[in-house]
């Protein structure tokens, strides 16, 4: 068949040379094939493989096993096939089922994912390991495969041998998922230039779009409140608002010596006045449980109005079982923009699950402000 190359497997190719046996190159191992047997071969490589040793021995292609990367691609100094464990098998089965074993490596063929977004299995997970009582992540934003500017000044891999240069590259990771969210926040700072980092972060957390949470097994713990809406985030409806003071009380609350706390702000703080985290006005409402006990917490929140002059938010609460809350006022009542109205959100969980989700819906018609309820058994 055309373009077909001989296929071999990086175990038969040892640098004996080197002192190297199959055991260290079915591994494709630094320096560890036989340079003249690997030339111009596509080379099967046992495990993850990025490349580097069979570039630099002269393979013309690489096949190797996905070690579940779900669904994010790397960059290859090379072409390479990476193929789940099933597939692997029926390579293997052909490569031995005849001396002289080819293969192709074809173009990429692009697919629709009709279950994304997902939230990637590289990315952390909840519940945050430093204060229980508050959700995290809070958001979840694109970062798989983003498609974005990359300098000539390096290479698409940085690996020895490769010089390939282009204007575009297409990555995954933080330092993806991370300008999403910084731009979204520049893009609702440019409507509201004078509102605080507090309440930007309102904006965001509360108009996302909700995740599937089948395919999200992790639920909260995965995408916090949601994927990322930016032109949503522009025009809330309300906001939960904090400033400095409503940290320092927090952090007061959590124990902080005044040494700490003065290491923190930068100034001469002292703790006047203590609040409970689950005081703190963030737009979500966490609650742990240890030793399998039932908890209740009540939650103390302040919305400011920044959507219609006179409007009215009634509440929505969905909630798994085992889980139940009550809202008091049920009903907000505003009368001008920049309103503030306090609430209160009482939660009792059973004390015996992973985790537990619901959300909070302000809601007047127009402006549905969500913000999710988890409850979870934390470890000891």
């Amino acid at each position: 068949m055309k373009d077909m190359l001989p296929l071999i497997n990086a175990a038969d190719v040892p640098n004996k040379a080197g002192g190297f046996t199959g055991t260290e190159s079915r591994f494709c191992f630094a320096d560890s094939l036989d340079v003249s047997l690997v030339r111009g071969k596509i080379l099967y490589c046992e495990g993850f493989s990025h490349g580097w040793t069979p570039l630099a021995a002269g393979a013309a292609g690489l096949v190797i096993v996905d070690e579940g990367s779900s669904g994010c691609a790397f960059p290859f100094p090379l072409p390479t096939s990476c193929l789940d464990a099933s597939n692997i098998t029926k390579v293997l089965q052909y490569m031995n089922s005849t001396r002289k074993a080819t293969a192709k490596i074809e173009g990429t063929i692009a697919v629709e994912e009709e279950s994304a977004p997902i939230v990637a299995s590289f990315s952390a997970r909840g519940p945050n390991p430093i204060t229980s009582d508050i959700l995290s992540p809070d958001i979840t934003a694109p970062g798989v495969e983003i498609l974005a500017a990359w300098t000539e000044a390096k290479t698409l891999t940085d690996v020895p041998g490769d010089k390939r240069v282009a204007k575009y590259n297409i990555i995954s990771g933080t330092s993806m998922s991370c300008p999403h969210a910084s731009g979204a926040a520049a893009y609702v700072k440019s409507f509201h230039p004078t509102w605080s980092p507090a309440a930007i972060k309102s904006a965001l957390m509360t108009t996302t779009i909700p995740m599937n949470v089948k395919t999200n097994t992790d639920l909260e713990f995965a995408y916090g409140a949601g994927h990322l809406n930016p032109v949503k985030a522009a025009n809330p409806g309300l906001v939960y608002d904090a400033g400095a003071a409503d940290y320092i009380k927090f952090l007061c609350g959590q124990g902080y010596s005044t040494e700490n706390l003065r290491l923190i702000t930068g100034e001469n703080t002292t703790c006047t006045t203590n609040e409970t985290v689950w005081d703190l006005n963030i737009p979500s409402f966490t609650l742990s449980s240890r030793d399998g006990k039932t908890v209740t917490h009540t939650f103390a929140r302040t919305v400011t109005n920044v959507g219609s002059a006179v409007s009215t938010y009634k509440v929505k609460v969905t909630a798994s079982p085992g889980l139940t809350v009550k809202v008091e006022p049920s009903v907000l009542t505003f009368k001008s923009v920049g309103q503030k109205l306090t609430f209160t959100v009482t939660a009792t969980a059973a004390g015996n699950e992973r985790i537990l989700s619901g959300s909070l819906v302000w809601d007047d018609g127009g402006f549905q402000v969500r913000s999710p309820i988890v409850a979870y058994a934390s470890k000891p």
